[in-house]
Formats: C-alpha cells, structure tokens, sequence
C-alpha cells in the first residue's frame, strides 16, 4: 500500500509518541524523504530517523523551537531545500498539554500553550503552503478534547478546538492552490508507562471504548497517511476523529 509514492513529508513534534507512529507510517505507504522534526528529544528523533531509512526512505533530523514564529519558518524552508525544493505533506503534531486548573491559570501558562499547539500550525502551515507550488496536503493533530473538554485542559482544549477550525479556514483558502488542508482528532493513545502511571484512566477509556482498546500511534499515522494520500483527493476542511468509538458513546 505504498499511497504515497515519491512524497517529501514533514512531521513536526515527530521523536517520539504519536510523531513518531506518523513518521513511520509515511515511510512505509511510500514516502521518499521524511524531514523529522524535534524540540529538545535528538537522540529519540535520531531513532526514528534511522527507522525511516530502514523502509528505504530518505530521512534528517531537523530541530526547532515552534513557539517561535520565525523558527517554524525556517523549520520549512530547509526541510523544502533538503526535499530537492518540494515539500508535499506538512503534519502539524507537535504540541504540549500540561494540566493546569482554570482557576489559578496564568496568562503566561495560557500563551505557552497556545503558541506551542496553535501559533505554531499557522506558521508552520503558511510556510509550507509556500513551498507547495503543485499543490499538497497539510494535517493538523487536534484531539477529541477540541470536542468535548477536560478539567485542567482548558487551554489545551481551546487551542486544539482552535486547530480544528484553522484547518477548516486555510481549506477554504488555499484550496484553489491545490492545498488541502485536515485535522486529525485522537482519543487516548497508549505510551509506555501510561497503564502504570493511570491505571484507573486506562481501566475507564477501555470499558467507554466501543473498540475496547487505546489507540496506538499507528493508528494515528494510518489516517494522516490517508489524508495526505491521493484516496483523499477531494477531501478537505475535514476533522476525522480517531478515538475507537468512545465520542460515539452516550454521555446521558
């Protein structure tokens, strides 16, 4: 299923987690470069870096602070230069979610947060759109909490509902270059330690779970493969949720 055949691909916040089950699912639909992007975790994206090249992709490890505008900016233009002057699918995952009570939240807390998950996608996302001249596909990881939120994730939960809506708006308006623009929204995915760390939280998401399980980082790769696929070609200003079932269930 190699759906994406000879792509240039960025996926920012790709060391690890979901990043990195994204990172790989492009390599193995067919990608032909992977830029992975990091913060601060090198040695984790060195890691998934060398996973891709093992598919028979071409992959670099490309740090930067995406709370910075200009950063993000440079963060696509030398993924576009090492991609031979293309770049055909932007993934937007990196991102922070801190717990904090609403209450007793400071600005300060509230801006780290949306600039590191939204400010980012829009400066990520208008640079690419630059880079894309033939056109190409652009996918926000949002989250099921842009839906229906969670207490100590007020900021989190605003800046992702606020995601899902900017893929909406740059569909709209980069459509007629070719760009399709869609948001991804996961459930729960698991990570190692979290059913140590949470076990009640994990115990609760399987039972509410139609499917019975967390979700993987696969999982999430799978559809921003599909999105960024030709079998999506006309589809845009869409957010496809990915959480087994659980926003299907009742809340009454």
């Amino acid at each position: 299923m190699r759906l994406l055949e000879g792509q240039v691909a960025l996926v920012t916040g790709a060391g690890g987690g979901i990043g990195r089950g994204i990172a790989l699912r492009f390599a193995e639909r067919g990608a032909a470069a992977v830029a992975v992007h990091c913060r601060t975790s090198v040695t984790a994206a060195e890691e998934v870096a060398a996973r891709v090249r093992e598919t028979g992709a071409r992959a670099v490890v490309l740090r930067a602070e995406l709370r910075d505008e200009e950063e993000c900016r440079r963060l696509v233009r030398e993924a576009a230069e090492w991609g031979g002057g293309r770049l055909d699918a932007l993934v937007n995952n990196a991102g922070v979610q801190p717990v904090q009570g609403l209450p007793g939240m400071t600005a300060e807390e509230w801006r780290e947060v949306v600039d590191a998950n939204l400010s980012s996608v829009f400066a990520c996302t208008q640079a690419a759109a630059e880079a894309m001249e033939g056109g190409g596909s652009v996918t926000h990881i949002a989250s099921i909490e842009a839906h229906a939120p969670a207490a100590g994730h007020a900021h989190y939960s605003a800046a992702k509902a606020a995601v899902v809506m900017h893929a909406r708006s740059a569909a709209l308006e980069y459509g007629p270059r070719g760009i399709r623009v869609n948001s991804v929204s996961p459930g729960l995915i698991d990570r190692d330690g979290l059913a140590e760390a949470w076990p009640e939280g994990v115990r609760r998401w399987e039972q509410a779970a139609p499917l019975g399980r967390l979700g993987r980082p696969e999982d999430i790769g799978d559809a921003c493969a599909f999105l960024a696929s030709p079998l999506a070609s006309w589809i845009t200003g869409q957010d496809l949720v990915v959480d087994g079932g659980v926003s299907a269930r009742p809340t009454w």
